[in-house]
């Protein structure tokens, strides 16, 4: 390499870590909770739900239409909107609401809260526990919910939304670029020294250099990971949207302008589960939108089938059951950039390999937070030095350059 190019290098890689150093901070930081969120929340929090029913091993679970019946017999005057199955207990979430109407006002009155939902046992159709009611007050926050609901929203798009999220994508996409420019700077730097070598007898200047090319070089291919994929988790919302406006305005268009029937007389829901099944096999159905849902069907129900196998289990594959006959529509699945931004999803958040791996992404990220840190004081410490000084002082050999006062003013 030559002495203008590994110049050229090192600025790329000096200002895009600068770039985006605090964005990066700030994701590490509060992932690390997010990584642990149902932990803290069992420890701090705790379950409050009444214990379930012992049952013999083996109990099935009633229908859920037996469901649906006793969550209308609660509450007569409002609509179901969802149905959930629980992933992990014998449990089904039902949503409510005084109308779709009311849902929609929602969107533009924040503080207002119209749905509610109601915890059913899955075996036994018993009430566990329900959220308050529309038009009551909300249920007060614990310090834990409010500390991981922050940390969630800064690692997502900054307290800024849409423009946020798009932000904190091109920081993704300026940190692999700082990734690739330093891959490059230590391949020229690693001539000279055994890999691993940290020097605690030269200048401390010397002593941060190695040890943020070693932690660096530790972490480099999870962090390019990690960092590619937050860019493409980033940009969810414009590929979600632009699903909505082609393939799924495609697919609604026969039914666009159809009245939303009557809950009263919708068909069986246990049977649109079952068909929904049978319509994927490997899938598992994981909720159930009724019709008159926000970008659904006005005549069908909606629902979510995902794989089976942790890697696959965030691939989701959408089925449309006509509510009014009970028969299949069709099972449609994703694009490709869709399937891709799902794939990515447990590369990035590491949630496919239980707790050792989640421990392991912790360990990754507190490294990465000390690539950062020490980067920050390499360049704090002399700023000022032009670069082909700094090159010299970091046991670069440059062909070209004559040995200057500047260099021994930085190594001292």
């Amino acid at each position: 390499m030559t002495t203008c190019a590994l110049r050229r290098w090192f600025v790329v890689h000096k200002w895009t870590s600068l770039v985006c150093m605090l964005v990066l901070l700030i994701v590490c930081v509060t992932g690390l909770p997010m990584l642990f969120s149902e932990q803290i929340w069992e420890v701090f929090v705790g379950d409050d739900d009444p214990p379930y029913e012992v049952l013999p091993p083996g109990t099935p679970d009633v229908s859920l239409d037996i469901i649906v019946e006793k969550a209308r017999a609660l509450y007569p005057s409002q609509i179901i909107t969802s149905i959930n199955p629980d992933d992990d207990e014998p449990a089904v979430l039902v949503s409510m609401a005084p109308s779709w109407q009311a849902l929609k006002d929602d969107e533009n009155h924040p503080d207002r809260h119209s749905g509610h939902w109601i915890k059913f046992d899955a075996r036994t159709a018993r009430v566990l526990k329900q959220s308050r009611p529309a038009n009551t007050p909300k249920e007060p926050r614990t310090w834990t919910g409010i500390i991981l609901s922050t940390c969630t929203r800064l690692h997502m798009n900054l307290f800024a939304g849409l423009p946020g999220a798009l932000f904190m994508g091109a920081m993704g996409g300026v940190f692999v670029a700082s990734l690739v420019s330093g891959t490059v700077l230590y391949g020229r730097f690693m001539k000279r020294l055994p890999f691993g070598s940290v020097r605690t007898d030269r200048a401390s200047r010397l002593t941060w250099l190695d040890l943020h090319n070693l932690l660096g070089a530790a972490t480099l291919v999870w962090a390019m990971v990690v960092g590619f994929t937050g860019l493409i988790n980033e940009l969810q919302t414009p590929l979600f949207g632009l699903w909505r406006v082609t393939d799924v305005r495609q697919i609604l268009r026969p039914y666009a302008g159809l009245p939303v029937p009557s809950q009263d007389h919708l068909s069986s829901v246990q049977a649109a589960f079952d068909t929904a099944a049978k319509a994927v096999p490997g899938n598992e159905v994981t909720g159930l939108s009724f019709p008159g849902a926000s970008f659904g069907s006005p005549v069908h129900y909606v629902l979510w089938t995902r794989g089976a196998t942790p890697l696959r289990a965030r691939l989701f594959t959408p089925v449309l059951v006509d509510a009014r006959t009970g028969e299949l529509t069709g099972a449609y699945p994703m694009p490709w950039y869709l399937r891709f931004l799902e794939m990515s999803r447990p590369l990035h958040f590491g949630d496919y390999g239980g707790m050792p791996l989640r421990i392991l992404w912790a360990l990754l990220d507190v490294m990465v937070i000390g690539v950062l840190v020490s980067g920050l004081v390499l360049w704090a410490a002399k700023r000022k030095i032009a670069t082909d000084a700094r090159l010299r002082a970091l046991g670069y050999e440059l062909d070209d350059i004559d040995s200057a006062p500047a260099f021994a003013e930085t190594v001292r």
